[in-house]
């Protein structure tokens, strides 16, 4: 199974183009559209969705990760394993999430090179045949190495908005297990609180939600998050500290 992940979006011929790279190099392989819509070259907001995402799916899972601001740089492409599943792409922070939370990662520098490497198309060119080889059980040429560490602020948990669906919620980098339920988060000038679902608050209201995904998401009942709160890619937020009179249980009924 081969994964796509990128930024390259949907209406455009990229994806497309990748296809056919696999469809030539593995026929035998299925190949699954995941995520076209990670926010345009944002490199963090990839690396944080990305591990929710791929939990979903089987060991042996080959995920082509294109979300590549620098192509045609000096960054390297790499090969990520991580719990059982493999991972292609620039060696730009895009893994780093992944290898952190992972048990035991290694990581490859990619030194195959196709006969065509467009400059500007890595994902086309270089990453899905790399993937495609992967596939077929063909080693490409490599080195063992390490990922290079992105520059900045990465925390182990991310409290921002990384994803915006066409509903209008906001995903964010923040897992819900890192947090209580009887915090509210502070964003846009609101403070929302918790919900278990949809349903438990009125039409209209926004709050926010452990995602299927295990991540904290902000919605609104019936409404768009992102249209009501003004919500973004990259849009920052704090959490409130749990009222001292009152337990996470109650906050969640």
């Amino acid at each position: 199974m081969i994964v796509l992940f990128t930024d390259f979006g949907a209406a455009d011929p990229y994806v497309g183009q990748m296809h056919a790279v696999l469809a030539r190099e593995a026929p035998q392989a299925r190949v699954i559209d995941l995520l076209h819509a990670v926010p345009d070259y944002d490199i963090r907001a990839g690396a944080y969705l990305l591990p929710a995402l791929a939990a979903e799916f089987p060991p042996g899972s080959i995920f082509v990760c294109v979300v590549d601001p620098g192509v045609g740089g000096p960054r390297r492409a790499v090969m990520l394993r991580a719990d059982e599943r493999w991972y292609v792409g620039p060696d730009n922070g895009l893994f780093h999430v992944l290898a952190r939370r992972a048990r035991a990662p290694e990581a490859w520098a990619i030194e195959f090179r196709p006969p065509r490497l467009s400059a500007s198309f890595h994902g086309r060119d270089l990453f899905a045949p790399v993937a495609a080889r992967l596939a077929r059980g063909d080693w490409p040429p490599c080195a063992a190495t390490a990922l290079t560490a992105p520059a900045g602020d990465w925390p182990e948990d991310l409290p921002a908005v990384v994803y915006v669906d066409h509903y209008g919620n906001a995903m964010t980098g923040l897992r819900a297990s890192a947090i209580d339920r009887a915090r509210a988060i502070r964003i846009a000038g609101r403070e929302l609180r918790h919900a278990a679902v949809f349903s438990a608050v009125p039409p209209g209201t926004a709050f926010w939600y452990v995602n299927s995904i295990g991540l904290v998401e902000i919605a609104v009942n019936r409404g768009s998050a992102a249209a009501a709160l003004g919500l973004r890619p990259g849009q920052t937020f704090t959490l409130t500290e749990p009222p001292a009179n009152r337990s996470a249980t109650e906050e969640t009924r």
